[in-house]
């Protein structure tokens, strides 16, 4: 784990996928570490701008089933307690989607889940929650292209304490379905990265991100009737190019939502960046 820091700009964060929890009157920011893969960290900040950290959250241990890979952590309230959906693999394991859990945002977070929640024989990256109107909650998540190469975004229904899978997995649009996407040159291969839930209204959207000729991008897709479970239709163009993906929406204390992600989709050179979303901007 780095040295821990204080007033530091977010252009001095090395960090993979970002997600940023308001709580309380904090900012807490999570996300891959970059080189060392072994654990995770949390960083906080109070207006966006300054930020303290890194402060080591959960740390591999020998009697911990993931071994390598710790991607993507997404910290979540939920029925009082903090949950952090976040990707691992081992020896015997392929890689999946598990669950910890902890009392507060920035404490020691222990696992929770019984393994991984996504199927064992799949190949499976940055899994997110999305509780449904009805209160139902839903793991949705990556089925990596690595394994089936047209990648997918699906879901499946958790058990109401988020420690088993209660359903199987439901696919709900290919990469490939997006007339943006490109594949990767000399493969007949397209990605899926960062699924995120946010509600608009009546409106269901997803964003997600993949791969255009310019690099990585962060687009939408949609759900015909509102609900996880209808028909998706993915957008045709993205909301963002530029070499920068797998973000995520939030609001901050003022009210004004936000999107976060990383910037560039280089090694060592990945950034966390924020963007303000105009009002309206992700609305038919």
């Amino acid at each position: 784990m780095k040295e821990s820091r204080d007033h530091m700009r977010l252009t001095d964060i090395n960090l993979r996928d970002p997600f940023i929890l308001p709580y309380e009157g904090t900012y807490y920011m999570y996300g891959s570490r970059v080189g060392a893969q072994f654990g995770f960290d949390v960083y906080t900040s109070c207006d966006l701008c300054e930020w303290h950290g890194p402060e080591s959250v959960f740390e591999k241990c020998a009697d911990f089933w993931g071994e390598t890979d710790f991607w993507a952590p997404e910290v979540h309230f939920y029925h009082g307690s903090f949950y952090m959906f976040a990707s691992f693999r081992s020896s015997h394991r392929r890689r999946g989607t598990a669950v910890l859990i902890c009392d507060t945002p920035d404490g020691q977070f222990r696992e929770h889940s019984h393994g991984a929640l996504t199927p064992d024989s799949w190949e499976c990256l940055d899994g997110t929650l999305y509780v449904e109107k009805d209160g139902t909650p839903y793991l949705v998540f990556s089925h990596e292209w690595v394994q089936i190469k047209n990648g997918a975004i699906c879901a499946m229904r958790l058990s109401e304490d988020l420690k088993e899978a209660a359903s199987a997995p439901v696919t709900l649009w290919h990469a490939g379905d997006a007339s943006w996407v490109s594949a990767f040159p000399e493969q007949d291969c397209y990605v899926t990265d960062g699924p995120f839930l946010h509600r608009a209204g009546k409106e269901l959207i997803c964003l997600w991100s993949s791969f255009d000729e310019n690099g990585y991008a962060i687009a939408a897709a949609r759900s015909s009737d509102g609900t996880l479970l209808g028909t998706w239709k993915a957008e045709s163009e993205p909301i963002l190019r530029g070499d920068g993906g797998h973000g995520m929406l939030f609001t901050d204390f003022s009210g004004k939502q936000k999107l976060v992600l990383h910037s560039p989709n280089s090694d060592r050179m990945e950034r966390p960046v924020i963007y303000d979303m105009p009002d309206g901007m992700l609305t038919v």
